[in-house]
């Protein structure tokens, strides 16, 4: 037929199948690219920042003194007789620690006796020869001159008495100087000087022993300069109390103690800071009712920072540092990862860190999974909590 195209059949047939083929293949296509969508956002652990009221607290390393130290020397001369204590012991005030030979200073103040009970009697003649001569006198059988010899007589006993009783009471006093005796209650050193060794008294006395005092005992601190000025601007705004004051709470601990279990207060503050060191002294006291603690230790004192406040606390390892800035990363409503630069403040025992800038309590802060979120990408949140770590500070 002429001016009509006329197909075969089997030209038709194979024009059919190369379109099914594409068609097959399209859709094939279609199916993987939907397999291949793009993964939902990463998981992370988000938590709000943890918020306890809490004293902040400055550490510093001292050691412990005793509230009283006394060199035991000898007052007289002689020959140790004997020693009354066990090295080492503890003593109470007045006991007996060493005898010097007493027997030389016996026989000086038996001689001053006897030269008292001389001087006595003659002041006792004295009297009665002088009342005699002035009733002598008022009846003109003495002339005048007899009777201010008998005057001056008396004056002169009068004056022998109070000069040999000044020299018994000094050889009382050098007896009783032959007893030494603990001035203090404290614990005892050991004897300087055995059994039948000749001690010195003044100037250049012999040494014995020492003694301190263990209960209460002292804890002595240096402050740097920095530290003291920081104090001094929160005593002058009111929000602390001067380190002056002896109501300041402190705690110390010795260096094998995790817990701070001695408490005290500040006791004393240098009146100058020390222009080579720049540092000013410091000093509190503590109770030591067990004796426990001995004088000459180092130990740890950690003294009020602040008073008692709101802090926010977050875990130490979800702080980052960018630079010279230290961040931490949080979760806005939509799952965006927002970075917040924070000023952070002092460690907090269980792992946590107090921040004194930057975060509210209502932040959403990346705990876990901080290798997965990057600012300004999707996440996906899942709730956690902050707590503190006991095994955190062991480790």
């Amino acid at each position: 037929m002429t001016g009509r195209l006329q197909m075969r059949p089997g030209r038709v047939l194979g024009t059919l199948t190369a379109l099914g083929l594409a068609a097959f293949l399209v859709a094939c296509n279609e199916s993987g690219s939907q397999g291949q969508a793009a993964p939902p956002p990463p998981p992370v652990t988000v938590a709000s920042p943890l918020v306890q009221k809490i004293t902040e607290w400055d550490e510093f390393t001292g050691r412990y003194e005793a509230t009283a130290s006394v060199e035991v020397r000898a007052r007289v001369s002689g020959y140790l007789q004997s020693i009354n204590f066990t090295d080492g012991a503890m003593v109470k005030q007045g006991d007996l620690l060493f005898t010097i030979d007493p027997r030389p200073y016996q026989a000086v103040v038996d001689s001053a006796q006897a030269d008292l009970t001389n001087a006595q009697a003659r002041l006792d003649l004295a009297k009665v020869q002088l009342d005699r001569a002035q009733s002598l006198v008022a009846q003109s059988n003495v002339s005048r001159s007899s009777y201010d010899q008998a005057v001056q007589e008396r004056r002169a006993s009068e004056a022998a008495v109070a000069q040999t009783t000044a020299a018994l009471q000094s050889a009382q006093l050098n007896l009783g100087f032959t007893q030494v005796k603990a001035p203090m209650s404290g614990r005892v050193s050991n004897r300087r000087v055995d059994i039948g060794n000749l001690v010195t008294g003044d100037p250049s006395s012999t040494l014995l022993t020492t003694i301190v005092a263990l209960d209460p005992i002292y804890f002595e601190f240096d402050m740097s300069e920095a530290d003291y000025l920081a104090y001094q601007r929160a005593v002058v705004a009111g929000k602390l109390p001067s380190t002056r004051d002896n109501a300041t709470i402190i705690q110390t601990r010795l260096p094998d103690e995790q817990d701070w279990p001695h408490a005290g207060t500040m006791n004393f503050v240098d009146n100058r800071l020390d222009p080579g060191s720049g540092t000013i002294r410091a000093r509190a006291i503590l109770d030591n009712k067990d004796l426990f603690i001995t004088p000459g230790q180092f130990g740890r004192l950690r003294l009020p920072g602040s008073n008692e406040y709101d802090a926010i606390l977050v875990p130490e390892s979800a702080i980052l540092t960018d630079q010279s800035n230290r961040v931490v990363m949080t979760v806005k409503d939509d799952n965006t990862v927002v970075p917040k630069i924070i000023r952070p403040g002092p460690t907090y025992p269980g792992g946590l860190r107090i921040i004194r800038d930057g975060l509210t309590a209502q932040d959403k802060v990346i705990i876990n999974g901080l290798v997965r979120a990057r600012p300004g990408a999707k996440v996906t949140p899942q709730p956690g909590t902050i707590a503190a770590v006991p095994e955190y500070d062991a480790n």
